[in-house]
């Protein structure tokens, strides 16, 4: 099959960590992920839980190895030119299986064919290849200054937040949680105390409930003298995933079409998601009793097809004020339970 020209691109993704039901442990992994013709190429793999070599946790040597292996500059890691694209978010370890592709230079194009999942030395085109993804041929400029741009740092993104409020034993339980997923997080009462230099490192501000107007506006000035864009984000709820789930959000800058998720709203009955492509997505609602305890109900947990679901939720798990957070890799979207149909 003839390789047709797709454009190329790259940005930030991340494969969320943290606790599971069962109590073990997922890393959390920020990495570039590869953008082909507009979408990220991880989403044409339905649910496949990997990441891309070129991670943010790796040593720079080893970062600066990949992207120029990528460039083709040395040999190819694995026989028959080929090499990972995605790969195990744990151990890295080939055994666990990886996607492969043939990459090649054609002229001044770059071209990626035979995709393939493998877990040995050699990829088995007839029994695990990806029959339906691919080849592509990238216009070389295109391609050598996507990747380039790893190298000198201008493909950086913020992820870090500032936590504006008064209720401190939230706010640090806030940021110790976030810290634990990648996302940096520091407290203040007054933005008009941090350095314009610092200001310029953050993507995020959340505003704690009990924050006033005067002093949202004074955070906003005080970023605003220092140049910097920054999303906001009003905390739904004193629960710390719940709020996670919204500054998670709030960092995402992705345009629509790269995003899984794109629509979640919720009712005492049901919640409405949308996704773009097959993906795992899980839901979770938290539910605030009336002595402001949490209550936390697994509403779902499963692969959904590109396209609108409707999803029943226990009436139970989200009387009066309650929540609903829906996950899928590299996405998170929150919506809060509105009761009764609206006329």
């Amino acid at each position: 099959m003839a390789a047709e020209y797709a454009t190329f691109g790259l940005a930030p993704a991340m494969r969320a960590g943290g606790l599971l039901p069962d109590g073990d442990f997922r890393v959390h992994r920020d990495f570039v992920d590869f953008i082909v013709d507009g979408r990220p190429l991880l989403f044409r793999l339905s649910d496949l839980d990997a990441v891309s070599p070129l991670a943010s946790d790796v040593p720079p040597a080893i970062f600066t190895a990949q992207v120029r292996s990528l460039l083709l500059e040395t040999e190819a890691p694995l026989p028959g030119g080929r090499y990972v694209i995605y790969g195990c978010p744990e151990c890295e370890d080939l055994a666990c299986g990886a996607v492969t592709a043939v990459i090649r230079q054609e002229g001044e194009d770059f071209v990626w064919r035979d995709f393939a999942w493998q877990t040995g030395e050699h990829a088995d085109l007839d029994l695990n290849g990806y029959h339906g993804i691919g080849p592509y041929r990238f216009p070389g400029a295109e391609y050598r200054a996507a990747l380039a741009a790893l190298l000198d740092g201008s493909a950086h993104t913020r992820r870090r937040v500032l936590l504006i409020g008064d209720r401190v034993a939230l706010l640090a339980r806030l940021a110790a949680a976030l810290r634990t997923i990648g996302i940096g997080a520091d407290i203040t009462r007054d933005a008009g105390d941090v350095p314009a230099d610092e200001l310029r490192g953050y993507g995020a501000v959340a505003f704690g409930r009990t924050v006033t107007e005067d002093e949202r506006a004074a955070v906003r000035r005080a970023f605003a003298a220092a140049g910097v864009d920054v999303a906001e984000v009003d905390g739904l709820a004193p629960i710390v995933p719940l709020l996670v789930a919204q500054i998670e959000n709030a960092l995402n800058r992705d345009p629509a079409e790269r995003r899984r998720l794109t629509h979640l709203s919720a009712t005492g009955t049901a919640a409405d998601v949308e996704v773009t492509s097959p993906c795992r997505v899980r839901l979770t609602a938290y539910r605030l009793d009336l002595l402001r305890r949490t209550h936390t109900t697994e509403i779902h947990d499963g692969v959904l097809p590109p396209g609108g679901h409707r999803i029943a939720l226990d009436t139970r798990a989200v009387k009066g004020e309650s929540y609903v957070v829906a996950r899928a890799p590299g996405s998170v979207l929150v919506a809060a339970v509105v009761h009764g149909e609206p006329g």
